[in-house]
C-alpha cells in the first residue's frame, strides 16, 4: 500500500508532474495553485495533525500518479479553498481562469454532501455525482483524489466514522473509480475500505500474503526467466514483471467460498510489448510452451472493458505445473489500464493522443452518459439506486447486432432491453427476436456476444407483461411511458364522450357550449392547460361531466348544502345523521363509503338516508336534499367495498387473494372475472370495517410480483 509522508513539497509536485507535462509555463501554472492554496489554509491544520496544505499537496501527487493535465493538478491543490477559506468562484476565474474554477466549484459541491450509504442519501449523493459530471468527469477524479488521501489518514478519526467513510468508499467511489479505469486509485480506495471495514480478515490476508511471499517471488522469477528467453528467441522487444494480487480482490474471492491456497491467480505475469500484433504473437509463443488452463483466456483488446481496458488474459501451467494468470497488452494499453480516463488529459499534455486512444477514452465516457440518462424524476430513491449500482456499476454483457454494432447491457437482459436500448420505436413495435440464428422468447437471458435481431412490426404495441420480463430500468420506464400515453389517450377519449353525452341530455348545442369565451372559463376554472386536459379529467374521474357544465351554467352548478339541524348526541350508532336520532340509514351501493371515507346523507323521499362518499358522482345533482352525516367513534359494522385487482394470469392469484383478505380480518363476499386476454382482471367484493384496514390489503395486494393494479371500484 502506498506510504504517504508528510514532507512533501511543491518539488516533490513538479518533479513529478515534470514527467509528463514538459511545458514550463503549466508547470509555473501549478506552483501559482500551490502557493496560492498554501496562503489560503495558511493556520489551519488537519485531525492527523500536520498543516492542511498537506492535504491539497498528496491529491495533487495522486493525481500526478494517474497522469492528470496541469489544470486538473491544480484543481487538485485548490479543492478545498472554496468550501474551507470562502473564496469564492469569481476569484477563483480571475487568478486561474474560467476551467480551474469550474472545477473546484465541482468538487466543492460534491464535498458540502454529507454522505451515508442509506438510500435516500445515497441517491442525492449520486446525483450530485451526476452534476459534478454533467460537465466535466475530472471533477470526479479530483474528488477520487482527495478521497484516497484521506483514507490514507483515516486513522485520525474515531472508529465509528472510519467504518462510515470506508462503507461509502467501498459501495460508491471505488466502483466509479473501476468505471473510470483508474485502477491504480480503485485498488488502493478498496484495500483501505477493507482494512478499516474488516480490519480482521485484511490482516489475516496481509500475513499470508507475507508468509508465502518468498515462495512465490521465487516461481514468478523462475517463470519471468522463461517468457523472456522465449520472447528473446523470437526478436520481441518487451517489459516484464510479476503482477501482484490486491487483498481486496483475494478477500472477494475468499469470500465465495474458495481458500487462500486455492488462488492460483496470486502467481502472475504482466508482459507489455509494442504492438498489437506483438500481444498475439507473445501469447502464440507462451502457449506453445506451456499448456493454457481451458476457458481461462479473456481477449479484451478485440472486446475492450466498458472503461476502455484492453490485455489479453490467459492462465497457463508454468515452471514446476503452478499455474500462473499471464496478462499482455501494449504499453499504451498498460497505460490506459493504469491510470484510465485521466490518460486522456495526460495525452493532451503530450500532443500525441492518436485517433484509436481518443476513440478508446470517448467510449469510457459512455458510462456517465447513461447516468445521465436515467430519468431520475420518475423513479424512487431505491429504484434510483439498485439502477446505478446494478445496471452500471456492475459487470455488464456485449450484444452484437446482425451488422456488428455492439450494444452494453447489465447482466440478466433479455431482447426486450435489447431492443429498447437500441431504439424506443424498436422496442414499442417488436414483435421476436433471433439470437445467434435461432427463435428466442422474449424472457431469453442474453449471454455475452450473442448476435441480437429484433423483429418489428409497425402495428404492434408492447404488453405490460413486459414490464415483469424487461431487466433494465431504461426499459422498463419506456414501457410505461408507452402504457401511460395510451391510458391517456383513452381517457381523454372517455371524457370526451361522457361531456358530449351529458350535453345531449342537458340539450345543450355542442356550438352553444364550445365557444371560446366558456372555454377560456372552463380552463380557469379547473386549471387545465386546453380542452384535451379538460377531458382527461373527466376520463379519470377527477371531475364529472355535470360539474364541468355547471361551470358555465351557473344555475345547475352543485354545492352541498347541509341542513343546518343540532348534532344528535347518539354515539351508540355508526353513522351519525345531523339533528336526528333515529332514522333509516342505507348505504350507497354505487361508492360503498367505509369509515374513514368522507361522507354525505342524501334524504330519499322513501327510504330514509342513503350515505355516499362525498367524491361520488350520483350526489351531484341532488344538493337540495342533502344533509350531514358523519361516523361515529367507533364503527363497529363490516361494509361493503369492491376493488379491482388485474394480474398476469397465475394459478395462484385467487388463493393468494383469499390468503391475504384472511390475514387481514377482511370477509370476501364474491370474485368475479372480468377479463381474460394478457392480463385478467378480478373483481373483488369483500366486508372490511374501515378505509384503514382495506387500504393495508390494496398495499398487500400490490406487493405481490405478479400484481400490476389494484384500485376501488366505483360504480
Amino acid at each position: 500500500m502506498t506510504k504517504d509522508y508528510t514532507n512533501y513539497t511543491i518539488e516533490d509536485l513538479i518533479n513529478k508532474a515534470k514527467v509528463y507535462i514538459p511545458n514550463t509555463e503549466n508547470l509555473q501554472k501549478i506552483r501559482k495553485a500551490y502557493s496560492y492554496a498554501s496562503l489560503k489554509h495558511q493556520g489551519q491544520f488537519r485531525r492527523s495533525g500536520e498543516a492542511y496544505i498537506y492535504h491539497p499537496l498528496c491529491t495533487a501527487i495522486i493525481l500526478t500518479t494517474v497522469y492528470a493535465d496541469t489544470d486538473t493538478i491544480c484543481a487538485g491543490l485548490l479543492h478545498d479553498v472554496i468550501e474551507d477559506c470562502d473564496v469564492t468562484k469569481t476569484e477563483l476565474e480571475e487568478e486561474f481562469g474560467n476551467d480551474i474554477a469550474k472545477l473546484v466549484d465541482g468538487v466543492s459541491k460534491i464535498s458540502k454532501m454529507h454522505f451515508s450509504t442509506e438510500n435516500e442519501a445515497l441517491v442525492e449523493y449520486y446525483k450530485k455525482i451526476i452534476v459534478g459530471m454533467s460537465e466535466d468527469v475530472r471533477v470526479i477524479i479530483i474528488k477520487l483524489a482527495d478521497r484516497l488521501h484521506n483514507m490514507r489518514t483515516l486513522w485520525a478519526l474515531p472508529k465509528d466514522r472510519q467504518k462510515v467513510k470506508a462503507k461509502e468508499v467501498l459501495e460508491i467511489l471505488a466502483p466509479i473509480a473501476h468505471h473510470l479505469g483508474i485502477h491504480k486509485i480503485k485498488s488502493e480506495l478498496e484495500d483501505l475500505s477493507l482494512r478499516y471495514l474488516k480490519p480482521d480478515v485484511f490482516y489475516d490476508i496481509a500475513e499470508k500474503l507475507n508468509t508465502t511471499k518468498l515462495e512465490r517471488d521465487n516461481a514468478v522469477n523462475e517463470m519471468i526467466n522463461e517468457v523472456s528467453d522465449i520472447l528473446l528467441e523470437h526478436n520481441i522487444k518487451f517489459d516484464i514483471k510479476g503482477r501482484s494480487k490486491s487483498i481486496y480482490s483475494i478477500y472477494k474471492k475468499m469470500e465465495k467460498g474458495k481458500k487462500f491456497s486455492e488462488l492460483y491467480d496470486l502467481l502472475a505475469l504482466r508482459i507489455l510489448v509494442d504492438t498489437e500484433q506483438e500481444c498475439y504473437t507473445a501469447l502464440g509463443l507462451i502457449h506453445s510452451k506451456f499448456k493454457p488452463m481451458p476457458k481461462r483466456f479473456k481477449d479484451y483488446i478485440a472486446m475492450p472493458k466498458v472503461n476502455g481496458y484492453q490485455s489479453l488474459h490467459t492462465t497457463i501451467f508454468g515452471v514446476d505445473g503452478q499455474i500462473f494468470e499471464v496478462q499482455i497488452r501494449t504499453h499504451a494499453m498498460d497505460e490506459i489500464a493504469e491510470n484510465g480516463v485521466a490518460a486522456h488529459w495526460a495525452y493532451k499534455e503530450k500532443k500525441n493522443l492518436n485517433e484509436k486512444t481518443q476513440n478508446s477514452t470517448e467510449a469510457k465516457l459512455q458510462f456517465f452518459k447513461s447516468i445521465m440518462e436515467l430519468d431520475v424524476e420518475k423513479m424512487s430513491s431505491e429504484e434510483f439506486v439498485n439502477s446505478v449500482k446494478d445496471e452500471i456499476l456492475n459487470d455488464n454483457i456485449y450484444v452484437f447486432t446482425p451488422k456488428g454494432d455492439i450494444f452494453e447491457l447489465p447482466k440478466g437482459s433479455t431482447p426486450i432491453d435489447f431492443a429498447y436500448k437500441i431504439h424506443t420505436a424498436v422496442g414499442d413495435t417488436m414483435v421476436g427476436a433471433i439470437v445467434n440464428n435461432n427463435i428466442a422468447s422474449l424472457d431469453y437471458v442474453l449471454k455475452n456476444n450473442d448476435i441480437v435481431k429484433i423483429i418489428t412490426n409497425r402495428n404492434s404495441s408492447p404488453s405490460k407483461e413486459w414490464l415483469t420480463i424487461a431487466k433494465t430500468t431504461q426499459a422498463r420506464n419506456k414501457i410505461r411511458n408507452y402504457f401511460s400515453k395510451s391510458e391517456k389517450e383513452i381517457y381523454i377519449e372517455r371524457g370526451k364522450e361522457a361531456l358530449e353525452k351529458e350535453l345531449r341530455k342537458k340539450r345543450i348545442p355542442f356550438q352553444e357550449f364550445f365557444t371560446d369565451e366558456n372555454i377560456e372559463t372552463l380552463l380557469d376554472d379547473t386549471k387545465c392547460s386546453d380542452l384535451d386536459e379538460i377531458y382527461l379529467t373527466i376520463g379519470n374521474n377527477k371531475f364529472s361531466a355535470p360539474y364541468i357544465i355547471s361551470l358555465i351554467y351557473k344555475q345547475e352548478e352543485v354545492v352541498l348544502k347541509p341542513v343546518a339541524l343540532p348534532k344528535s348526541k347518539d354515539k351508540d350508532t355508526d353513522i351519525i345523521v345531523d339533528g336526528i336520532d333515529k332514522i333509516k340509514v342505507n348505504i350507497a351501493n354505487c361508492c360503498n363509503p367505509l369509515p374513514g371515507d368522507e361522507i354525505v346523507g342524501y334524504i330519499s323521499k322513501n327510504n330514509g338516508i342513503t350515505v355516499h362518499r362525498i367524491t361520488c358522482p350520483n350526489i351531484e345533482r341532488m344538493e337540495d336534499r342533502m344533509i350531514n352525516v358523519n361516523w361515529g367513534e367507533s364503527p363497529k359494522s363490516k361494509y361493503l367495498s369492491s376493488i379491482l385487482i388485474t394480474c398476469k394470469k397465475t394459478d395462484k392469484a385467487m388463493l393468494e387473494i383469499m390468503q391475504k383478505a384472511n390475514t387481514s380480518n377482511i370477509s370476501i363476499d364474491n370474485i368475479r372475472t372480468l377479463s381474460r386476454t394478457d392480463f385478467v382482471t378480478y373483481e373483488v367484493d369483500l366486508w372490511v370495517n374501515s378505509l384503514e384496514r382495506l387500504n393495508n390489503f390494496i398495499r398487500d395486494i400490490n406487493s405481490l410480483s405478479y400484481v400490476e393494479t389494484v384500485e376501488r371500484a366505483m360504480r
